[in-house]
C-alpha cells in the first residue's frame, strides 16, 4: 500500500515503535499527510457546495476543515506529551495524547451542532440543488481520499497505540458515509423534485454529533482508568515467577501516564526463611531487568511465606479444597497462620472474579460460607478473610 511505501521511506527504525523519537515521526508523517489532503477536499468540496447550492456538500466542507484543526492538534500534542518529566510532572507529559482526542471529539461534536443549525434553515427555506457530473465525481475521489487516510490513520493508531489517531481513523471512515450520503442526495435530485438537501445535511449532521460522542467516550476511558493491555498483564507475571525463590505473585497494579508510559507495582510471594539480603537481591534485580525489558517501571513488594512448617502447608491445602467449592474465587494469596496451640487462625485474601453484580453483601455471605466450612473441619480455628477483585487498576 502506498502509506506503507511513505512510511519506510520517511521514517527511519520505523519497526521500533517503542522509541519516542519513531512515534513522534509516525504522527508528524500521519498528520502532514491528513493535512494536505484535507485542505485539497476542503477546498474542493467548498467550490462543489457553492456550484451546486448544497448545504450538505458546504457542511461536509467545513468538517474537511475542522479535520485540518485536529492534524495540528494530533503535531502539537506528540511534542507536548514527549517532554521529559519534570518537578511538576514526575512521570512525564504522556497523558497529553489523551486530553489531544478530547479536544478532536469536542471539535467534532461543535461541528455538528453548527450545522444542525444550518441545516434546519435550510429545511425551512428550501434551495433546490442541481445534479452535475463533475462535482459528482470530485464527491465519490474525495470518499476515495477519505477511506485511504481512515486507512492510514487505522494502521498507524494500532501500529504506536495512539488514541488520538485512532480518533482521526474513526473521524475519516466517518466522512466518507457523510460523503456518501452527499452523493446520495445528488442522485435523488435527479428523480425528486422536492428538496432533499436539508434533511440530509441535518442527518449528516446528527452523524457528525454521534461520531464526537463516539469520540468522547473513547478517548475518555484510558483517562478514567481503562483495564490495562491483557498481554502485559500477562507478561508482567510470568516474568517475575521466573525469578528464583518466588513462587506466587497477586495485586497487580498499573497506571498511564500515556502510551506506552507505565508503571507497575505487584506483590511476590517469597520464603519466610530466606535470607533478607539474598531475596533483596533478587527482587532489586527483577525490578531493573523487567522495567527495561517492558519498558515500564516496576515495583514488587516482598510477601513472606512459611514454606517449610508441615501443619502451615496442611491447612493451605485444606483451604484449597474447601475454595474449590466456589467458582466465584479465582485464588488464594497472603495466606497465614497465627497461634501455636490447637485453635489457631487463618488470615488470608481471597480473588473474587470480576462481577459487576456481585455486591458487598455477597461478599459477606460468601466469607461466612467458607469460614463455616473452616469451622465444621476445625472447630476451634477462626479466619480472616479479604476479598479481593480480580481487576487490575490502570
Amino acid at each position: 500500500m502506498l502509506y506503507k511505501f511513505l512510511i519506510r521511506r520517511f521514517i527511519k527504525n520505523y519497526n521500533d515503535t517503542a522509541d519516542k523519537k519513531v512515534r513522534e515521526t509516525y504522527a508528524f508523517l500521519t498528520s502532514i499527510i491528513g493535512i494536505i489532503s484535507n485542505i485539497i477536499l476542503s477546498i474542493v468540496k467548498l467550490s462543489i457546495g457553492m456550484i451546486t447550492n448544497s448545504i450538505a456538500i458546504v457542511a461536509d466542507a467545513f468538517n474537511n476543515i475542522s479535520d485540518i484543526a485536529s492534524s495540528i492538534i494530533t503535531i502539537l500534542s506528540f511534542r507536548w506529551a514527549s517532554k521529559p518529566a519534570d518537578e511538576e510532572h514526575p512521570f512525564g507529559h504522556g497523558r497529553i495524547e489523551y486530553i489531544a482526542a478530547m479536544v478532536v471529539s469536542f471539535m467534532v461534536i461543535l461541528l455538528g451542532f453548527e450545522f444542525i443549525k444550518s441545516s434546519f434553515d435550510r429545511v425551512l427555506h428550501p434551495e433546490k440543488v442541481v445534479f452535475k457530473i463533475v462535482p459528482f465525481i470530485l464527491i465519490l475521489i474525495s470518499m476515495t481520499f477519505k477511506l485511504w487516510l481512515a486507512s492510514l490513520n487505522k494502521y498507524v493508531g494500532n501500529k504506536i497505540n495512539s488514541s488520538t489517531i485512532k480518533a482521526s481513523s474513526f473521524d475519516a471512515l466517518s466522512d466518507v458515509f457523510i460523503s456518501g450520503s452527499v452523493a446520495l442526495s445528488f442522485i435523488l435530485s435527479l428523480f425528486i423534485a422536492f428538496p432533499l438537501d436539508g434533511y440530509i445535511g441535518f442527518a449528516i449532521s446528527l452523524f457528525i454529533l454521534y461520531s464526537g460522542f463516539s469520540l468522547v467516550k473513547e478517548t475518555l476511558s484510558p483517562l478514567l482508568g481503562e483495564a490495562p493491555d491483557a498481554d502485559l498483564v500477562k507478561q508482567i507475571k510470568s516474568l517475575v515467577l521466573s525469578y528464583e525463590h518466588i513462587s506466587g505473585v497477586h495485586d497487580l497494579i498499573i497506571h498511564s501516564y500515556g502510551p506506552g508510559k507505565f508503571m507497575a507495582s505487584i506483590h511476590a510471594e517469597v520464603p519466610s526463611d530466606i535470607s533478607i539480603v539474598k531475596i533483596h537481591d533478587i527482587i532489586d534485580k527483577a525490578e531493573k531487568e523487567i522495567s527495561e525489558k517492558l519498558n515500564i517501571l516496576l515495583v514488587i513488594h516482598m510477601d513472606p511465606i512459611n514454606t517449610n512448617n508441615e501443619k502451615v502447608l496442611q491447612a493451605k491445602i485444606e483451604l484449597e479444597n474447601i475454595i474449590k467449592d466456589y467458582p466465584v474465587i479465582k485464588s488464594i494469596h497472603d495466606f497465614r497462620v497465627i497461634g501455636d496451640g490447637e485453635c489457631k487462625t487463618l488470615v488470608f485474601d481471597a480473588v473474587v472474579k470480576q462481577n459487576k453484580n456481585f455486591t458487598k453483601e455477597d461478599g459477606e455471605v460468601l466469607k461466612k460460607s467458607i469460614q463455616g466450612k473452616i469451622e465444621r473441619l476445625h472447630p476451634c480455628y477462626t479466619s480472616v478473610i479479604t476479598l479481593d477483585k480480580d481487576n487490575i487498576h490502570f
